[in-house]
């Protein structure tokens, strides 16, 4: 049904790319501060010869490549901001296979294949020898927002923007290739927050402490039925509170991540967790005061496999001899699909330890990871692939 592309990438945009993931590896851009990174891909783009190019209020950078009016744009993002903190070292290292640096597969090499799918589309487009007709827009996106607490906040807005008009939504990864996620894993997340009076642990010994509670609180969660099927996830990532050793705490808050494949299972968690803190707030005579406040929430949802951007996406890793792999995950793609709207996340590369400053990836897979993706775009816009959403 979807035959290959007819436009192999020229290696040197290969090159290119990585080039230009290392560029970006080193501008910092943890969550709420991706402004100098996104600024930079925004002037990558005006270089490459981009005549429409804007960023919204939230900071997420808009291009596209024109195609034959009429047609169903498609949309592909990619995210810009890492989990790394200001301030943490980013030096790489780069040898004939491999880059290593904090953030250079999540997700500087998926920021620079946008780039290198501008090079390679406009090349294609401007050389009539070479021209496919049946492409329409395709507008590329740099959005902000999708680690930690971010909740998605740019692919929501993106979403808002396109809607159901798309043809698709392709979310690109550095370090997924082989990977197709067509199934958006259900979050939410709460900062739990417990206040008492305080005092001195000497001389006011017998008050409540409010790290005691909120490690009551942790225990008890411990405690909870976390079912393996549907796979479920309780983890509280954050602790703080407290004043000196010697103080009985008035303050203390914990930062907790609730994950399920399943929605009624997530919602038995967050039902749980929520009657948790109902309850502290009933010991000792109100000198407890707990609260839970919901700081990310990703909805879930998802596309079947047998949808026709699965199946294309199946098909097209298959013609690179690359078995894929149907997964789920909590990544941009949840945005759409929880609004019904046809979306996958997909890499370009494999690599390893995201999410720590060991963080690397595998240069030469790079070459496929692009050519496929090329190959998904053209099969979208082919006659057999039918405009449905969901």
């Amino acid at each position: 049904m979807f035959e290959r592309y007819k436009l192999n990438i020229d290696p040197e945009i290969i090159d290119r790319v990585l080039e230009l993931a290392v560029r970006i590896q080193q501008i910092p851009a943890p969550t709420f501060g991706e402004g100098t990174r996104a600024k930079f891909v925004r002037d990558q783009f005006i270089e490459a010869g981009a005549h429409t190019v804007d960023m919204d209020d939230l900071g997420n950078v808009y291009t596209f490549v024109h195609g034959v009016d009429g047609k169903p744009p498609l949309v592909v993002s990619a995210h810009l901001d890492t989990v790394f903190p200001e301030g943490t070292e980013l030096s790489s290292i780069r040898n004939r296979d491999k880059i290593s640096g904090p953030g250079i597969g999540d997700n500087s090499l998926g920021l620079a294949g946008l780039l290198g799918l501008y090079w390679a589309l406009s090349k294609s487009s401007s050389s009539q020898k070479e021209k496919d007709n049946s492409i329409g827009d395709v507008w590329l996106v740099a959005n902000v927002g999708e680690e930690g607490l971010g909740d998605l906040r740019g692919m929501k807005a993106v979403v808002d923007r396109f809607g159901n008009d798309p043809r698709a939504y392709i979310i690109l990864e550095g370090m997924a290739l082989g990977q197709i996620y067509h199934r958006g894993l259900g979050v939410r997340r709460y900062r739990v927050k417990v206040n008492t009076q305080g005092g001195h642990s000497w001389v006011d010994y017998g008050r409540p402490s409010a790290i005691h509670e909120i490690a009551e609180l942790v225990v008890k969660l411990k405690r909870l039925p976390v079912p393996t099927d549907p796979r479920s996830s309780i983890n509280v990532g954050v602790i703080n509170g407290g004043t000196s050793v010697n103080t009985i705490a008035a303050q203390a808050n914990f930062e907790l991540d609730l994950r399920s494949e399943n929605r009624s299972a997530l919602n038995r968690l967050i039902e749980h967790v929520e009657k948790l803190v109902k309850e502290a707030n009933t010991k000792r005579d109100q000198a407890v005061r707990a609260s839970a406040e919901v700081i990310g929430n990703r909805p879930a949802g998802e596309i079947s496999v047998q949808h026709p951007l699965v199946s294309a996406a199946i098909k097209c890793y298959a013609s690179h001899g690359i078995k894929a792999n149907l997964n789920i995950g909590s990544t941009d793609a949840n945005e759409p699909l929880s609004r019904g709207f046809p979306a996958i996340c997909i890499g370009l590369t494999t690599g390893g330890e995201a999410h720590t400053t060991r963080e690397w990836i595998n240069t030469r897979p790079v070459m496929h990871g692009m050519q496929i993706l090329m190959d998904l775009i053209h099969a979208i816009f082919q006659p057999e692939y039918p405009s449905v959403s969901g």
